[in-house]
Order: structure tokens, then sequence, then C-alpha cells
């Protein structure tokens, strides 16, 4: 594979073993969201071997920032995450999770093995003096999760104002569905913004046999939910982007008693705020029709993750520190990343990281998997991008 900077690959590759064991340490041993501490505490122990660094630990919550500087220049922030998912691994290997329930299904653990990488680069670099500048490594907790306030790490760690001074920022994240040696990139919104919602019909249960008695919430919800379903494609401008999905429904505890009150949960994701907001107002404006077949309800909406917007300045410099690779632009779909808070005050750009196997994969299932031969090249085009933007001086 050609590539800008030979040296910097070759240096990268040469960490290909101890990526591994990072990497699987942390998949045998992940942390939902608000509990990273194991992970946190690890990740600060690697780079304090490295004595050039200012490790600072629990930036808002579980959070590591690590700053190197050498010389005068700008500040660069280099992100990965580290929660896991609440799911039951099904892998069959040597490193699976140690935890019942909880998972790395989304690369993080991987994410976390590349920024160490980088952090040991950097290191070299900067005792040989090779770089002028701060580069700020970013170890952020619960990016999976909000909390009661409904805010995800990202948004704690900015309140901190410890990344006041970033004034770029770059970050991988893993895609299975993509193959080892390609390289995603898009300029502007490129991943949804992510609101999600809960609505509780309430109507009068009794017996099954005598409906003529009762207000059905199940016969109630079956009209409304294919009005929701129909919001995007009937009420929307179909050139813009955006989709309503319905990811739960429950109600009843018998087959012969309609019970009194049903609860639907989903989700709305959009690029564009407009959209998004239309999506909520319709939302709103549908949900009417429980009352007019005799029901009652209780909405309510949560505002998540804003849209990721690519800089198209720091994705020049991804797609240079990259150029070896096979460069595919496109959005990455309807997902959400709460590296948006960070991109929404701070020019930044996100990269997805072909890692797939064989078997076409995707995040977040239960048997996730990843060829661990991309994670040098993981290496390679996030700290390239760094000293790319670097040499421009921000």
């Amino acid at each position: 594979m050609k590539t800008r900077n030979p040296d910097l690959a070759l240096r990268a590759r040469q960490l290909f073993e101890q990526l591994i064991i990072w990497r699987r340490d942390f998949h045998r041993h992940p942390e939902r969201s608000f509990q990273e501490k194991r992970t946190s505490e690890t990740v600060a122990a690697e780079l304090r071997k490295l004595p050039l660094y200012d490790v600072e630990e629990k930036v808002g919550g579980y959070g590591v920032v690590a700053a190197i500087s050498h010389g005068e220049g700008p500040v660069i922030g280099l992100r990965a995450d580290m929660d896991a998912l609440p799911i039951q691994e099904t892998t069959s290997h040597s490193f699976s999770s140690l935890y019942p329930g909880v998972m790395h299904a989304c690369g993080h653990d991987a994410h976390m093995a590349v920024l160490l990488g980088a952090a040991r680069l950097l290191h070299e670099d900067a005792v040989q003096g090779n770089f002028n500048g701060t580069v700020k490594l970013i170890f952020q907790p619960a990016e999976e999760c909000c909390d009661s306030a409904g805010e995800t790490g990202a948004v704690k760690m900015l309140q901190t104002g410890r990344l006041d001074d970033v004034q770029r920022l770059v970050a991988l994240h893993m895609c299975p569905w993509r193959k080892t040696g390609e390289v995603q990139w898009h300029d502007g919104p490129s991943m949804a913004n992510n609101d999600e919602f809960s609505i509780v019909i309430h109507g009068s249960g009794g017996h099954a046999g005598y409906p003529q008695h009762v207000n059905d919430p199940i016969w109630i919800a079956s009209s409304l939910l294919g009005a929701l379903y129909s919001l995007n494609g009937r009420r929307m401008d179909p050139l813009d982007i955006g989709t309503l999905s319905i990811g739960k429904i429950e109600a009843g505890e018998a087959g012969n008693i309609i019970p009194d009150r049903l609860l639907i949960k989903g989700t709305i994701r959009s690029y564009k705020e407009s959209v998004r907001n239309k999506l909520v107002e319709d939302l709103k404006q549908t949900v009417t029709l429980v009352t007019a077949l005799g029901g009652s309800y209780d909405l309510s909406v949560q505002r998540g993750e804003p849209a990721l917007v690519n800089d198209p300045e720091v994705n020049r410099a991804v797609r240079k520190a990259a150029s070896g690779f096979k460069l595919i632009e496109e959005p990455f779909g309807m997902g959400s990343e709460d590296f948006s808070y960070y991109t929404k005050t701070i020019p930044g750009a996100m990269f997805f990281l072909g890692c797939g196997l064989n078997e076409e994969k995707s995040l977040h299932q239960s048997d996730f998997d990843l060829d661990e031969q991309a994670l040098p090249f993981g290496v390679q085009v996030l700290l390239g991008s760094a000293y790319e933007l670097l040499e421009r001086g921000g």
C-alpha cells in the first residue's frame, strides 16, 4: 500500500502486537457508560509510562485528557470513546467479555488502542523534537448513553473547560462494512440528529371477549403506528434526509385481557435542524389521533445528539494522511455520535476506518468483530491527520 508518510506507516505497523494487547484487554473488561473506572485507570496508567505527557483523570466523569507539547504551535485534539454496550456477547474469542450482558460491540476498544498507539509515537516524536505545538489526547466516557440530565460524556468533558484551547479535532470510528485499507470521509452533515420519544396510550382494559365494554389501546396504537410511519414519506420534502422508527412496543399481560395502557418508544433521525424540528412537530400533531379514537396519551421527546458536521479543512488533513488508502466519500448514515457536540464549537472531523472481516457485520451486534490488521492503519491516519494540522498551524 502506498502512503504519503512511509516512516509513520512503518512505525505504526511495528506497534501491531501492542495494539492487539491493548484492544483485547479492553474487550475483555468492557464497562458501560458512566461506569468506565477500570478502563480509564488502565488508559491513564499506560499514558503515565510516557513521562512527557501531562495526564489528567476524572475529566467530566471518567474522562482522561493527556497533553504533550513541543515548541510553539496550535493545539490539536484527538478523541477516542471508552464505553461499552449492554449486549450479551456471542463470539467465542479467548478475549470475549468477562462481564455478562456487557460488550464492546461498537469498536471503542479499538478506538482506545489506536489512540494509545498514537500516544506512544507522539511521545517519541516529542523527544526528538519532530513537531511544534500541542496535541491533546481525549479519552471520553459515555458516548453511547446520556444521564438523567440528557448529557453524554462529550457534553460533560466540554463543560470542564479542559478542551477550551483545542483549535482542531479529529476522531475515528471503526467501520465493519468497509474493508481494511479503506477510509470513508464526508464533508458537512455526516451522522444524524438523534431524538428519542416515548408515547403512553391510555385506554380502558377488560375482558377480551367483550371489546365493546373497553377502549382498547392496542387498537388505537394500530392506527397511530401507520400514521407515524408515514411522516417521513408524506410530510417531508423527499430531498431531505430524515426518518422515524419504532423500537419498542409494550402492552398487556395475557392473551385474553385487553390492557389499559400501551407504551411506544422510538427515535427520530435527521441531518438538518429544520427537518429535526419539523419531524418533532409532526409527531406532536400526529399523536393527537389517540384522542380522536377515544384514548388519552402522554408524549415525551428527549433531544439527543446534534448532527455530526465534519469540517472540510480538517477533512483535507485527514485525506492527506490517508492518501495511500482507498478513500470513499459518503455520509456515515443515520446513526448518531456525540462527537457532534465537539464539532458544534471546535472545527473537527471524524473518519470511518474499514475493519471488515469476510463475513459482513454491523455495529451493535452481539457477534460484532473486527479485523485487527486495521489497527495500525488507524494509528497512521489519526496521527498523520494531527501532524498535517500542526504543520498548517491549525
